[in-house]
């Protein structure tokens, strides 16, 4: 009798080494629970220290490794076709100095590009402007107009970016989440071709 088991590759996962990588770790399996059970132990393979820090596992790979335990088993490959494994690292504490010298680069770069900004757009003499059009009046310093831009400024920073310190302000993800979920998708896109065994091997035969 001929068993019907659906697997879902993850599409990645950490494994600190030395590890045995088994089924369970890179794959959702669903059937009947006993031959779940079973698959879901069977080792694909054994993650070293010397491995490399990215790895990438065929779902071909897996199907194969599983029919040479249940050869009577099939199995039906839903969503993603590789799962990419990377090596865990323990976690460094943050070092003071080096957070400190990184928030005072930030905060100077980002100063300097606005300070940069409002010079290139003459933003005084627009304001000195706008302040003489509404009153009547000249002021070198019209500061009922730049002490509320300079808050509005650093609101509008607040606002497009979604935190406020640790916070999110809403559960809409930051124009800055989004480029780096499209950064991690090339990655990944990369990593599956030129980490993937069986690519290696049809780029070595040709």
């Amino acid at each position: 009798m001929q068993n019907n088991l659906y697997m879902r590759l993850k599409k990645y996962v950490y494994i600190k080494p030395p590890q045995a990588i088994t089924v369970r770790d890179v794959a959702f399996l669903t059937g009947p629970e006993e031959l779940v059970s079973s698959c879901n132990q069977i080792i694909v393979q054994h993650q070293t220290k010397a491995a490399d820090k990215i790895r990438v596992i065929e779902a071909l790979t897996i199907i194969q490794i599983i029919q040479q335990y249940f050869p009577n088993v099939d199995i039906q490959l839903l969503g993603p076709n590789q799962c990419i494994i990377h090596k865990s690292k323990k976690k460094q504490t943050s070092k003071l100095m080096l957070v400190l010298l990184v928030w005072l680069l930030l905060f100077i770069g980002s100063a300097m590009a606005i300070m940069n900004f409002h010079y290139d757009v003459s933003m005084q003499s627009v304001q000195q402007r706008l302040h003489y059009l509404i009153t009547g009046e000249e002021a070198e310093f019209p500061l009922w107009l730049q002490i509320p831009y300079s808050i509005g400024l650093g609101l509008g920073m607040v606002l497009f970016f979604n935190y406020l310190f640790k916070k999110r302000l809403n559960d809409e993800p930051s124009p800055m989440e989004i480029e780096m979920y499209k950064y991690q998708q090339d990655i990944d896109q990369y990593v599956q071709y030129y980490e993937n065994p069986l690519n290696q091997k049809s780029n070595d035969k040709s």
